[in-house]
């Protein structure tokens, strides 16, 4: 089983270490210290700040040449103690060369210094005045210095790129260069660098934490990357600032880890990055393609320490068993809140546009028929359309549970549409004699022919009233074929198309706590508490369903895990696998996530020829199927190297992979 280094993860550190100001050798035990247990964390890489083998508020003592003297010898010893502790590391320093003193930080791996990056843009104004005794890296004409034996690169054109694993390339800017109105480091993004640092010694105000958590995050989304920012501590110099030690980890907009602040000791953080995220985040944005450094970079190599296995690995970062769904209950109404408008409106624009005041939908009493229903509600809200004209069709079949027709029958009456009930049965029997099919045989011509008598239905009645179908298939639906061709598949505007089935429920849910009324929400919730199934094969004897649809094709909520990291981030097999252990390790053993993950991949490829007949529907969220818009795929393509790696890792866990023809039917 490969590990997390080698799917991508790196785990990466951010130090305020409790140093001195003008005391190397301290600052040199705090750095290496700190160094230690980042290694003991499972670090590969920590940051420190600027100028943190000296402090940054020495003020005039930077003239002094002991000062810079140790400095530069503190280098060759802090480059010793990588090797020791197996991490790359990045301190700040003040570095003397020809006449002039450079801000500048110095990445050091392996025992060695690998190269120096000099400070660009030097604030001189209000409380800083940094070109009272640095220079810009603009002023520089040399390309590499001397450090004890060391020949080391020195620019800012350098970039840092791990030989064994080169999706993560390092790029340093220093403090102010973020507050700069083109940043370095958007360059260094542009020029290949996943993971950007930045070693600051930025002061503390009222309201600036806030500020630099949202640049921080802000440059990571830029970027598409990683940005670790250090700060420094509250031991600097309070002759007129104060300093928090404020350090932060973002990664593509996302805030993953941060210190707190106003601490004397050592504050130091980790969090596991991404870099094969972030790099096929890069792949499909062609934007990012467009553009052009706007100048050449040299990349220095350089081995990336596998972190320590003295601990159990515990992943350092958001991963929840629902994608879709965010975990903070108040955030999550927001987004039920905005998903739920998208809909409503772009329903409301169709209606709109071809002067249509009247619509049919099919009301089942299952969750994405009400979810259908509350949007069209809305719709009309919108447009001020009368709700008589919602014709909602109750279209009871072979395996229609009186708990589901009861609830469509009471959610219809509390809204207040036009409800009408039309059996299938009958029709579908005489189809079964016009085409010589048995009824006692329950295969998919039993369950398709009754998904398509609906959907005929459906349209006759839209075309007596004047009307447009309203689709009710979901986002997993249309991910696993889990619909009829030319069935339930097809409507004239498929408004949850981009609502995936584990959010579905919240959405509903949502309604209900928020927007019904006490009698409506009661019904709205026993929808939702409802076992998801299509109803098309018949009873048992006692009444009780025989058909549930998680225990054919697999839960809902593994497939929308796997959909979302196949689709929203390219993910392989492997990788999904390992983060769904890991995500539903409670939940589901290791044969079962294989099983359904070879039954995701099976009917996705498979299925695509109904996404490429999918009607129009809005896209609401980051990942949609729609043949027109984010999702072009051949439906011939074959499944064979998912397969084959899904195969590979049962081998390896010595799983079978129990797939049975019934999970590949309703075509």
């Amino acid at each position: 089983m490969m590990t997390p280094f080698e799917l991508g993860l790196v785990r990466v550190a951010v130090a305020s270490p409790a140093q001195r100001v003008a005391d190397v050798d301290l600052n040199v035990a705090a750095i290496r210290a700190a160094m230690e247990r980042a290694a003991d964390a499972g670090a590969s890489l920590v940051l420190f700040p600027e100028l943190s083998v000296t402090a940054y508020t020495c003020g005039d003592l930077f003239y002094q040449s002991l000062l810079l003297e140790r400095a530069r010898a503190a280098l060759i010893t802090l480059a010793h103690a990588t090797a020791e502790s197996r991490i790359a590391v990045v301190v700040g320093l003040p570095l003397l060369q020809d006449g002039k003193i450079f801000n500048c930080a110095a990445f050091l791996c392996d025992g060695a210094v690998v190269g120096i990056v000099p400070k660009t843009y030097l604030p001189n104004t209000q409380e800083y005045y940094e070109a009272r005794w640095f220079a810009s890296s603009r002023t520089a004409r040399f390309d590499a210095v001397e450090i004890g034996a060391q020949h080391v690169p020195f620019g800012t054109d350098l970039l840092f790129r791990a030989a064994n694993l080169p999706q993560c390339v390092i790029g340093i800017e220093i403090c102010e260069d973020l507050w700069a109105i083109t940043p370095p480091s958007s360059d260094k993004a542009l020029g290949g660098a996943t993971i950007l640092l930045n070693p600051s010694a930025s002061n503390d105000t009222l309201g600036k934490s806030e500020y630099r958590t949202a640049l921080v995050a802000h440059q990571a989304a830029r970027c598409l990357a990683a940005y670790l920012y250090a700060g420094a501590s509250p031991n600097e110099s309070t002759t007129d600032l104060v300093f928090a030690g404020h350090s932060l980890i973002a990664e593509n907009g996302a805030l993953l880890a941060e210190t707190e602040r106003f601490h004397f000791d050592t504050q130091l953080v980790t969090a596991d990055v991404d870099v094969e995220r972030l790099t096929n985040e890069r792949t499909k944005n062609t934007s990012f393609a467009q553009q052009v450094a706007r100048q050449s970079y040299r990349t220095v190599e350089f081995t990336l320490p596998e972190p320590r296995a003295t601990k159990p690995y515990v992943l350092e970062r958001p991963l929840s068993r629902t994608p879709f769904v965010p975990d903070d209950p108040r955030l999550r109404a927001e987004h039920c809140r905005e998903i739920f408008t998208l809909q409503a409106t772009g329903l409301a624009k169709r209606l709109k546009h071809t002067g249509i005041k009247k619509v049919t939908l099919g009301l089942s009493g299952g969750l994405d028929s009400t979810l259908a229903l509350l949007v069209t509600l809305k719709a009309f809200e919108i447009l001020d359309l009368n709700r008589r004209d919602i014709v909602a069709l109750s279209m009871p079949g072979f395996g229609t549970t009186e708990r589901t027709q009861s609830n469509a029958e009471q959610l219809a009456a509390y809204a207040g549409i036009t409800f009408r009930t039309i059996s299938v049965r009958d029709a579908v029997r005489q189809h079964f004699d016009d085409i010589g099919h048995d009824e006692n045989v329950h295969d998919v011509v039993y369950e398709n022919a009754q998904a398509r008598e609906r959907t005929q239905i459906l349209m006759d009645v839209a075309n007596q009233i004047g009307g447009l179908v309203v689709g009710t298939g979901d986002l997993s639906e249309l991910a696993l074929g889990w619909a009829t061709y030319n069935g339930d598949h097809m409507s004239m505007y498929h408004v949850n198309a981009g609502v995936p089935k584990t959010l579905v429920q919240y959405l509903v849910e949502w309604y209900a706590g928020s927007q019904a009324r006490p009698e409506e929400a009661r019904v709205l919730r026993d929808i939702a508490a409802t076992p998801i199934t299509p109803e098309l094969l018949p009873l048992s004897d006692n009444g009780a369903l025989q058909q549930e649809t998680e225990a054919t094709i697999g839960p809902y909520i593994l497939h929308d895990f796997f959909l979302y990291y196949m689709v929203r981030h390219q993910f392989p097999p492997r990788k999904i696998f390992w983060l769904a252990q890991y995500a539903f390790a409670e939940m589901y053993d290791a044969a079962t996530i294989l099983r359904w993950l070879g039954v995701f991949y099976r009917r996705f490829f498979s299925q695509q020829f109904k996404r490429s007949a999918m009607p129009d529907g809005p896209k609401v969220g980051s990942v949609a199927l729609s043949p027109r818009g984010d999702w072009r795929m051949p439906s011939d393509a074959s499944a064979a190297l998912w397969l084959n790696e899904v195969a590979a890792l049962q081998a390896e866990s010595r799983v079978s992979p129990q797939i049975t023809s019934s999970q590949l039917t309703r075509a």
